[in-house]
């Protein structure tokens, strides 16, 4: 897409917009992973939440909502309906009681076995190469760094 050859209405269409096709794609990926996570009896953000405790246990709900780009707001409840399931603990930290840390329990744990099934049943839905979610990944990636550091030029100081 060429903004100096399209005109103004052509630049305003759905088709040329990149956020639409990324949104698209974002809302049938994770309907795709939906039936998995169904028998695994979690949703989605609870997947992810999963997947960065499964990486690295023991971590503070800053570092969860930091790794998964979202407000603290938005991730505290999402870990209380965890706890309330028994995947995870939460307890304050000893060091600095204003931080809550976030541990796998041993269903959480039992999970992981559960899900290891999980990227090969995606990458074959996708109908695509390894190679090609590889090289799809890496691009998305960079737009990703590309948007945060914009975001961090454009902050208010």
């Amino acid at each position: 897409m060429d903004s100096i050859t399209m005109d103004q209405d052509e630049l305003l269409k759905l088709d040329n917009q990149i956020c639409f096709p990324l949104y698209v794609a974002s809302r049938l990926i994770t309907r795709a992973y939906q039936p998995m996570l169904d028998d695994m009896g979690i949703t989605y953000p609870q997947y992810l939440v999963l997947l960065t405790l499964w990486e690295n246990d023991g971590q503070t709900v800053n570092q969860i909502s930091q790794g998964l780009y979202l407000n603290t707001n938005t991730i505290t409840p999402l870990l209380k309906r965890m706890e309330k399931t028994g995947i995870i603990a939460r307890t304050r930290s000893k060091e600095d009681e204003r931080k809550v840390l976030i541990t796998l329990t041993e269903q959480g744990k039992t999970l992981k076995e559960k899900a290891y099934c999980i990227p090969d049943e995606i990458l074959a839905k996708t109908g695509k190469q390894a190679s090609e979610i590889v090289q799809l990944k890496k691009q998305l990636h960079a737009l990703i760094q590309q948007m945060e550091q914009i975001e961090k030029d454009t902050a208010p100081h």
